[in-house]
């Protein structure tokens, strides 16, 4: 395990799932600015403190926001993804009139998800690879020897 990776632990699980994600609202209408993109990042903040899903980094242009997440995979990132769209979606729309006028809703259905962080893919692939490889001659020696002791002798 790499040294500069920090670990969460639920009861179950010891994790590092790190995602990047992003959205857009509907038509990509450049509606995330001034005091709809503050009032955009406090609600996402709040369901993050909620759900215990810690934002690392968080920003938005005028037509898509952007979120670095470490989510416990037990809950899951898509969980996380409707119900930051769905609650930022009906309190922006009640707060802020003109996005009820703009748009018939908020957000797209869609998003981007993305896994980050750990190692590079081909590293992961050649650890894998090579777990066999990887065990001391005299150990796997000793594995091999206490099959044969096993074995039924005709």
């Amino acid at each position: 395990m790499a040294k500069d990776i920090e670990y969460k632990s639920n009861n179950n699980i010891v994790f590092s799932c790190k995602y990047h994600i992003v959205w857009c609202p509907k038509y990509r209408r450049k509606v995330l600015i001034d005091e709809v993109e503050i009032r955009l990042k406090e609600i996402i903040y709040q369901i993050a403190k909620e759900l215990r899903v810690e934002i690392i980094e968080m920003e938005t242009d005028k037509d898509h926001i952007h979120i670095l997440a470490d989510v416990d995979p037990q809950f899951g990132v898509m969980n996380f993804v409707k119900k930051a769209k769905g609650r930022s979606s009906r309190l922006l729309r009640d707060e802020f009139h003109h996005l009820k006028t703009k748009l018939p809703t908020l957000w797209t259905n869609s998003s981007f998800i993305s896994t980050v962080g750990g190692a590079p893919l081909e590293v992961v692939k050649q650890y894998i690879e090579n777990q066999q490889r990887s065990e001391k001659p005299k150990e796997k020696n000793k594995w091999k020897d206490y099959l044969k002791s096993c074995e039924v002798k005709k």
